[in-house]
């Protein structure tokens, strides 16, 4: 049994995964360079469900689906742990013009997902704001979004209640060390963490740690822009997503609208592009929002992956790394299966799923 484990990165999946071991391990560390969630996690939307889950392959539907059945009982134990709530809002989400609606039909009847073609008119009944013009629907009523930056404050809570948890923000990781081909903790500005595993969940950062082992994790920075409307808290019944773009709406009636995908490197800075084009969309979707006031705009750095299929489970040739890690879009999506698939694999317990898909063994250069 490990005796200290330290995690690299401390967005949703690097405290979900201190949140999971705290319990079966002497010691949790988590770094993060800056605070704790402040990257992807916070930036993104939180859809409990890939935007379009039937273009995935079977691995990243597995985590999903395990995830969003779990979802509702996690913000629940966190909500009741910390005072905290993640506000786990059960929506259900409209497709509108879909150019492969059969495809998703198919999927949702081969996967048993309660996904299925709607009449426009029910869809408008339900939806009044929406916009007129849209063709055809289909619908998936237990989707649900997750608050996310509430999601990370109440997991953040709840460790920092932990006696055997230690987050250390604004403590950057230089690389790691080695004694032989083990990896015996990681080199920081404040000096040697010493470690029995140690954990790399570092979101778009991750692939520029590991170069520093030779290793070619292939996770590269994609940003992704937003904007943030405030209205009535009744104004958006459901989430409504077309044309690649979507709105969520929170409990207290802000309405997120997103998002861009852009290959700029680690650059964050909003647009005014991305913003008049987030607004465009968000007008063609709920025209009512010309009424509302935009309060947010803002940028985070996904972390790309091949196909979306993150990387779960120990580095080949450096006994004591693990990774969970590369998640892209869907880091919130598939927090809860892919750290529970993590914990199973580094304490040698049976994993929920199969694990072959998301090994690095043979998917690093």
């Amino acid at each position: 049994m490990s005796k200290q484990v330290v995690i690299v990165g401390g967005g949703v999946i690097g405290l979900l995964t201190a949140y999971n071991l705290a319990a079966e391990v002497d010691q949790v560390v988590v770094c993060d360079q800056g605070e704790v969630g402040r990257e992807s996690s916070w930036a993104g939307g939180g859809i409990v469900s890939p935007l379009y889950p039937w273009r995935y392959s079977p691995a990243v539907t597995a985590l999903a689906h395990w995830s969003q059945d779990f979802y509702p009982q996690l913000g629940e134990r966190l909500s009741a742990s910390t005072g905290i709530d993640p506000e786990v809002h059960t929506t259900g989400l409209y497709w509108l013009d879909l150019d492969d609606e059969a495809e998703a039909l198919a999927w949702a009847a081969r996967e048993q997902r309660p996904l299925a073609g709607v009449d426009l008119s029910a869809v408008y009944d339900a939806v009044p704001v929406l916009g007129q013009g849209y063709r055809h629907a289909i619908h998936m009523a237990g989707v649900a979004n997750v608050r996310n930056p509430r999601l990370v404050k109440s997991l953040k809570a709840a460790l920092l209640a932990l006696p055997n948890v230690t987050l250390r923000e604004h403590c950057r990781i230089d690389g790691f060390a080695l004694d032989g081909g083990r990896v015996t903790g990681v080199r920081t500005e404040q000096g040697l963490l010493a470690a029995d595993d140690v954990v790399l969940s570092a979101g778009a950062w991750s692939g520029d740690l590991l170069q520093t082992l030779g290793l070619n994790l292939p996770v590269e920075p994609v940003k992704g822009q937003m904007i943030l409307f405030k209205c009535a808290a009744d104004f958006l019944p459901s989430m409504v997503l077309a044309k690649g773009r979507y709105a969520i709406p929170r409990r207290d009636g802000h309405i997120l609208v997103g998002s861009t995908l852009e290959h700029a490197g680690y650059d964050k800075t909003p647009t005014d592009e991305a913003l008049a084009s987030l607004k465009a969309s968000a007008l063609e979707l709920l025209p009512a929002l010309a009424d509302a006031e935009v309060v947010g705009h803002w940028a985070g750095l996904r972390p790309g992956s091949p196909e979306g299929i993150p990387y779960i489970g120990a580095v080949p040739g450096h006994d004591g790394l693990w990774l969970n890690c590369g998640h892209y879009r869907n880091g919130l999506v598939l927090a809860p299966a892919s750290c529970q698939l993590f914990s199973d694999l580094l304490l040698g317990r049976t994993p929920i799923i199969d694990p072959a898909p998301y090994a690095p063994q043979g998917r690093l250069g």
